[in-house]
């Protein structure tokens, strides 16, 4: 008889690479409490049922950060399996309009350059987005 797993559940993610008139990212920080506590990673959240991708980025970024963002390209859409669960995220190069970064749902926020980027510790699936940034 085989044991049979259940399948693993799957998490979609709408995440902001989003860049300020000065060309510096913003990055925050993961809570230290929690599924990869402490590592820096692009904000974003998940897609709610009916919700664009767009839409799920703009108010993710506002819940979080309380920023107004405009969603622009589509930069890249990864799947990446974590040991209980499954994700996809698409991502998209987003442009800061207005509003103060608050640390709402983060430790910290920081703008940084692409050439900074790499002193951050990011999770696994956020190293893929770096080089797709690198290689524009």
């Amino acid at each position: 008889m085989t044991e049979t797993t259940k399948p693993l559940s799957h998490k979609k993610i709408g995440v902001a690479v989003i860049y300020n008139d000065a060309g510096l990212i913003l990055i925050d920080r993961r809570p230290d409490k929690g599924l990869l506590g402490g590592l820096w990673e692009f904000p974003g959240g998940k897609i709610e049922p009916g919700e664009t991708v767009e839409e799920c980025i703009k108010r993710e970024i506002k819940e979080e950060i309380d920023i107004e963002i405009e969603v622009g390209e589509n930069l890249i859409n990864l799947d990446h399996t974590y040991s209980d669960f499954k994700v996809t995220l698409y991502v998209h190069i987003c442009r800061y309009l207005r509003g103060e970064p608050k640390p709402i749902e983060c430790q910290e926020i920081r703008w940084v350059s692409l050439e900074e980027i790499e002193q951050f510790t990011f999770p696994e699936a956020n190293t893929k987005i770096i080089e797709m940034l690198k290689s524009r």
